[in-house]
């Protein structure tokens, strides 16, 4: 019986100690439920709200992870002459724009199933949200460097 116990409380031990070292993996859906849950709570929507607004939330964020792909890929290699630069600088440009573009899109549509206060605390919500997770992202922030 005391070596069973013994045994047990090592692999308890043993277990624990491996759960506690192991780094957790990103989950996509997780953050989303998370997001969606504390926007809800933070915001105040009731269940009929939520119904309503997070379909539409959805797809906004769908269309902006196209526009932030592009902006990516943009991004990806340095231009190899003034004018490709001056492509680049104006497609960038066109991007950001499309962006708020996009958000003013969405956020009338949410204007049109969720009362304005709502929809104020909803915006101020995802920006908390989305600070947090970023101040507690694994990686402690880089020093700036300047380029030379």
């Amino acid at each position: 019986m005391k070596r069973l116990l013994l045994t047990l409380s090592a692999v308890w031990l043993l277990s624990s100690s491996l759960l506690a070292t192991e780094p957790q993996k990103f989950s996509p859906e997780k953050f989303q439920a998370d997001l969606e849950q504390f926007i809800t709570q933070e915001a105040g929507l009731t269940s009929e709200e939520s119904t309503k607004f997070f379909p539409l939330y959805r797809e906004m964020q769908q269309k902006q992870r196209v526009i932030y792909k592009q902006m990516k890929e943009l991004g990806k290699n340095k231009p190899s002459d003034e004018a490709s630069c001056r492509k680049a600088v104006e497609r960038r440009d066109e991007l950001e724009l499309e962006q708020i573009r996009l958000h003013q899109n969405y956020h009338k549509q949410f204007l049109r199933v969720i009362p304005a206060s709502k929809v104020y605390e909803v915006l101020r919500a995802e920006a908390r949200f989305h600070r947090r997770a970023f101040k507690n992202w694994g990686n402690p922030p880089h020093k700036h460097q300047p380029r030379k």
